[in-house]
């Protein structure tokens, strides 16, 4: 009896382990086809720098202690009592470990900042946009290669891409000095102002096409009004509908003409900044939101739930080699590496907005600070970096 019994108890084990590595022949093959590329992606990425599809990791009670003290006072020597009026968030593997809100968001009213206060996130404001052109490319609705005449047929700057738009290598001149000259300052220019003028008056390109780097906020205006070409809705609508409220962003929007008589000036130290012709276009600004809501939309960047983890890796590849550094540019993003370590960044100053988004990718780290009283204290936030890593890092990000 007994031999019967091993012999029917062997004839299991081994069916056992035949069933175990034909599942894990079959899960490696999935995982394989699910990996690779369904074809229409046209880049490949040189350099991966997003994080992985999981949860972040748990932080001890005494590590949250810890960073929050070190961050405080760097928050006190720095900002708190160097003119600071703004918020600021700190967060690690999507834990709040230091957030405050100082002083005065209407100066007229006295409205104090809290946390529901939104900013005008200045050049932040691309990363809304290229990110959502990217899921247009994602969904198929758009290409990478698609020139801007598609677009804009009568726009006399051939040989650009909506690639070059993304990673400032178009060439084309800045609206923001061009729509200086002879354009009527008492009327408020709107995006199609722009493209109008710029087909009217063919104000001279600053290189050819992908010939170099050149941060250039013309490239995010018109993708904004691209995104309105392929969606058939105005671009505050659509990000609105398909952007903020899907993600939770309950106190962000795209300001508009619609929005002149809410409009609250920033403030040098002592004077507001008024409304002036350029304070209505969008894409490469003009998205206001708060220090909640970044972390919100930095969390859907961290667990790939906007953006595939494929298209992310895309993103955050460096495309600009014309001179050997640690900082370069992917699409709508800064990047800087340094020894092993990256950052993928962005700032933003316009009147007195001073912005600053920074993501310490191996530390999976988030530094947001945002002011509408002009402090350059703002741009040294990553000076912070060391409270995760250990290390110090002298070098400055670009602003």
């Amino acid at each position: 009896m007994w031999a019967h019994f091993f012999y029917f108890a062997n004839i299991q084990i081994t069916y056992n382990i035949v069933i175990r590595i034909i599942y894990c022949i079959l899960s490696c093959f999935i995982f394989s086809s699910c990996g690779q590329s369904s074809g229409k992606k046209n880049i490949a990425p040189a350099v991966s720098v997003s994080t992985k599809d999981s949860a972040f990791n748990n932080m001890t009670e005494a590590e949250i202690n810890k960073y929050h003290e070190e961050i405080e006072n760097y928050y006190n020597i720095n900002l708190k009592n160097r003119g600071f009026n703004g918020s600021i968030l700190v967060a690690k593997n999507g834990k709040i470990l230091f957030e405050d809100y100082k002083g005065t968001y209407n100066f007229k009213t006295g409205e104090p900042i809290t946390e529901h206060t939104p900013f005008h996130l200045a050049s932040i404001s691309k990363t809304f946009t290229g990110m959502t052109v990217l899921k247009l490319w994602e969904e198929g609705r758009i290409s990478l290669d698609d020139s801007l005449q598609k677009f804009f047929p009568k726009l006399p700057y051939p040989g650009i891409t909506v690639k070059m738009l993304l990673d400032h290598r178009s060439g084309l001149p800045n609206y923001l000095y061009f729509m200086d000259s002879i354009w009527n300052k008492k009327q408020k220019a709107t995006n199609w102002d722009v493209v109008n003028f710029m087909i009217a008056h063919k104000p001279k390109a600053d290189a050819a096409p992908n010939r170099i780097y050149h941060y250039c906020n013309t490239n995010f205006m018109l993708l904004a009004l691209i995104v309105e070409e392929v969606t058939n809705q105005p671009f505050p609508q659509y990000m609105k509908d398909s952007v903020f409220i899907p993600l939770g962003l309950k106190d962000t929007y795209v300001f508009s003409t619609a929005d002149t008589l809410h409009y609250v000036p920033t403030y040098s130290v002592t004077r507001p900044f008024p409304m002036d012709h350029l304070d209505c276009t969008y894409g490469d600004k003009n998205v206001y939101s708060t220090v909640r809501d970044l972390l919100q939309w930095d969390d859907a960047l961290y667990q790939n739930t906007f953006l595939q983890k494929s298209t992310l890796d895309m993103a955050f590849t460096p495309y600009s080699h014309e001179r050997k550094s640690m900082h370069n540019y992917g699409f709508a993003w800064h990047l800087y590496f340094n020894n092993g370590d990256t950052v993928i960044y962005h700032n933003g100053k316009w009147h007195g907005s001073n912005t600053s988004f920074t993501r310490l990718v191996q530390d999976t780290a988030t530094i947001i600070v945002l002011g509408n009283k002009l402090n350059n204290n703002i741009y040294k936030a990553k000076q912070m970096s060391y409270i995760f890593s250990g290390k110090q890092d002298a070098n400055k990000l670009e602003e």
